[in-house]
């Protein structure tokens, strides 16, 4: 054959795959909104930086009806290229081709490309639309999702894992996106669960449509699998990407930088009135920290999910910092265990990519209530102890008002080695609020008073003046300095700056056991 010959029959090969299933397979993903995995590529990818590999492996299954269909690339296309000029490797599920099912070759494509990235040091990004393990290849793609599950777990810590789920992922085949750093999900057009509504029907009774049970308002709104929902598919491509913006490439390197063109000494006088003369009234916590970041940037993550809670990226002084912060707004701020869960994988993931955290604390105390209790408020809230005392990044904390009991000893005290503790004027650091305070210690000279009201009114403000402030905390070194509101963004700068060759090591050991 003539090198002419050779060079059509490649551009054959290569034209057959990348051509999706069917015309008719490919109408019916446009139909439903979606698009095909290699449209979904494009829009991921800087123009032009795809490199495909593996286009031309072939199942080798006989029998059972797919011996004679053979597609080049067979159901997933996977490969590497450029996210704003830096490295990022990929693979996505092709739902026209056999329904995006997993069969070995499909595993042995992602497990190559997984391997790709861990060697190289560049995030994963899976885009996940596949009808699940290939029945056709029965056990052998299900040691397909435990390779790939191990790689998952591997590559945790190590290069940031991105899943997007955009079309049906159910069964086994959760495990990889739960087991991933973040979620993204396509609303109306993506599905996760174990299982479906048929089987649950024929085992409980119970009847559920798809959406209730595994749409991105369930996942992201009550089970907490879901952390960013997408209204389309090109949406879902573009958060990725800006997710991306805020993290390294993997746990050797630092964020990107960003020269900043908000001034590193801007005072926000919006700040010294944002929380309310009465402690009692809520605010959002939000506006807080957009007053005080780059350019009002800040990307929550999270936010459909214990909204006590707020997480998410922005940057001070054009450099990536991880927000962790109590929600007035919602339940008082007070942390409950989705919000324990919800703010201590956060924080872990910060920690293992270098990224540091600045806290802003107003927290009244745990959640009460039976189920709380009896649901594991102590082990689960323990994570969220758990994760600061182990993180070695820079770690800053900002108390604006409540501090309350072992809740304020949880969100990054110094007590848990914060590296600096400011407060503002407005904090109140205590072992519990005023009003319960003088009910335990002066309960019996309260009854025994003329008139109770009255005395327990008065001790309730001798309290608060005595006590509810921030200076006993500052005369002890738990709060390193007393700052105005609008001093918050120059004094969190200045920190990070002083911060930022921090060098902290952990106990020699394999690993530490968290209370899971």
């Amino acid at each position: 054959m003539r090198n002419e010959d050779r060079i059509e029959q490649l551009r054959a090969l290569r034209e057959e795959a990348h051509k999706p299933g069917s015309q008719r397979a490919a109408d019916r993903q446009h139909d439903l909104g979606k698009l095909t995995a290699r449209e979904r590529i494009e829009h991921l990818l800087d123009k032009g930086t795809f490199n495909e590999i593996d286009t031309f492996v072939r199942h080798q299954s006989s029998g059972f009806g797919i011996e004679d269909k053979r597609p080049p690339g067979d159901a997933v296309v996977t490969g590497w290229g450029l996210v704003d000029g830096r490295t990022v490797f990929v693979f996505a599920e092709d739902f026209t081709q056999f329904g995006g099912s997993l069969g070995k070759v499909v595993a042995d494509k992602i497990t190559k490309v997984m391997d790709m990235a861990m060697a190289t040091g560049a995030p994963m990004i899976a885009l996940k639309d596949s009808g699940g393990a290939r029945i056709q290849e029965g056990v052998v793609a299900l040691d397909g999702y435990g390779r790939i599950f191990e790689r998952n777990v591997r590559a945790s810590g190590l290069i940031p894992q991105i899943s997007v789920i955009m079309g049906p992922c159910a069964g086994g085949a959760v495990y990889s996106p739960a087991i991933t750093d973040f979620v993204f999900q396509v609303e109306h057009t993506a599905h996760l669960f174990i299982t479906g509504p048929d089987v649950i029907k024929a085992v409980t009774g119970e009847e559920v449509t798809m959406e209730d049970l595994g749409g991105s308002g369930a996942h992201a709104g009550t089970s907490g699998v879901t952390h960013m929902v997408a209204a389309d598919d090109v949406d879902a491509l573009e958060q990725v990407r800006y997710l991306l913006s805020f993290l390294p490439a993997n746990n050797m390197e630092s964020a990107p930088y960003y020269t900043a063109t908000d001034a590193p000494d801007r005072r926000d006088e919006g700040l010294t009135t944002i929380v309310p003369e009465s402690p009692n009234q809520p605010y959002d916590v939000v506006t807080l920290i957009e007053h005080v970041v780059d350019d009002e940037e800040f990307y929550q993550i999270h936010d459909h999910f214990a909204r006590n809670i707020v997480v998410g990226f922005a940057r001070l002084d054009g450099y990536s910092v991880g927000i962790v912060a109590n929600q007035p707004a919602h339940l008082a701020g007070t942390l409950d265990i989705d919000a324990s869960v919800k703010a201590a994988r956060f924080v872990r993931f910060c920690d293992a990519y270098n990224i540091p955290l600045v806290t802003f604390v107003d927290v009244p105390g745990f959640l009460p209530g039976v189920e709380q209790e009896h649901d594991g408020i102590i082990r689960h809230g323990a994570k969220l102890l758990y994760a600061y005392a182990e993180a070695t990044v820079p770690r800053i904390s900002v108390i604006t008002r409540k501090a309350y009991g072992g809740a304020y000893v949880v969100m990054n005290s110094r007590g848990l080695r914060a590296d600096v503790v400011y407060a503002w004027p407005s904090a109140q650091i205590a072992v519990m609020g005023a009003a319960g305070a003088v009910n335990v210690i002066h309960r019996r000279e309260i009854a025994d008073s003329a008139d109770p009201d009255a005395r327990r009114t008065e001790l309730i403000s001798e309290y608060e003046e005595r006590f509810n402030n921030p200076y006993l905390a500052a005369e002890h070194g738990l709060v390193d300095e007393i700052i105005e509101p609008r001093e918050t963004r120059p004094a969190l700068i200045a920190a990070l700056e002083m911060l930022r060759n921090k060098r902290e090591g952990m106990p020699p050991r394999k690993h530490g056991n968290i209370p899971l």
